[in-house]
């Protein structure tokens, strides 16, 4: 039984060698890459329209409402990013039903990788939409003596989200292996499935922690709409 997917090793020289992390990393971004591109070459605007392109509308106007339920002014400035991460994360639980396939979420480099990815967007965003000086004034709010204090907790959170991701995806590849040496072949096949919607919800947690994150460096709020004023009473 192997701990990571880091363990199995397709194709070693020297220093250099592909694990199945790697593989099925780019795998994965391939099949998305080539899944994104079929799908949209031929996009209808009319009634009739394909079983592919109704299933995108879905996932894209669910993951944009998401986005502006956390409190983002504009969602679809921020959809290609966090609607990436939540694809990545919840294809790659949905391909372990997939014999031979290991999921590279499965691997600690996968999560930390993913984890920087949130890290370094962060900042970037939080500095295109208000520059460098406003988003590096936040460090030092309420006080300056704020400012260590907030460093570290950018860089617990990002500890935290590659750890989370990890624990959870490693220990249900884990328990189902171990119950497929005790236990009858129906117990091991419930669990497959409970797995799956634990993945799809790690997925979920994940990009939504991601928005929240950039929602609290852009400092975006829904504008409140201004009430109209109360009509003059009769005289």
């Amino acid at each position: 039984m192997h701990l990571s997917p880091d363990d199995i090793i397709y194709w070693q020289y020297g220093f250099f060698k592909i694990n199945a992390t790697i593989a099925f990393t780019w795998g994965l971004m391939l099949f998305l890459a080539l899944g994104s591109r079929l799908v949209t070459r031929r996009l209808s605007h009319g009634l009739e329209r394909s079983g592919w392109q109704n299933l995108l509308e879905i996932i894209v106007t669910g993951i944009t409402n998401q986005l502006g339920d956390v409190g983002l002014v504009e969602p679809r400035k921020y959809l290609d990013f966090v609607g990436t991460l939540f694809l990545f994360v919840a294809c790659a639980t949905l391909f372990t039903i997939v014999p031979g396939y290991e999921p590279p979420t499965g691997s600690l480099s996968t999560t930390t990788a993913l984890a920087i990815c949130v890290f370094i967007a962060v900042p970037l965003f939080g500095i295109a939409d208000g520059g460098v000086g406003q988003y590096l004034k936040t460090y030092m709010e309420p006080t300056v003596i704020m400012l260590p204090f907030n460093i570290v907790s950018e860089l617990s959170r990002t500890l935290a989200l590659a750890a989370r991701l990890f624990g959870n995806m490693m220990s249900g590849t884990m328990i189902l292996a171990i119950l497929l040496t005790i236990t009858p072949f129906v117990f091991p096949i419930a669990l497959s499935a409970l797995g799956l919607l634990t993945g799809m919800v790690q997925a979920y947690i994940f990009s939504i922690l991601a928005a929240v994150y950039i929602a609290a460096a852009t400092r975006s709020r829904k504008p409140v709409a201004a009430s109209s004023p109360l009509p003059n009473p009769p005289v």
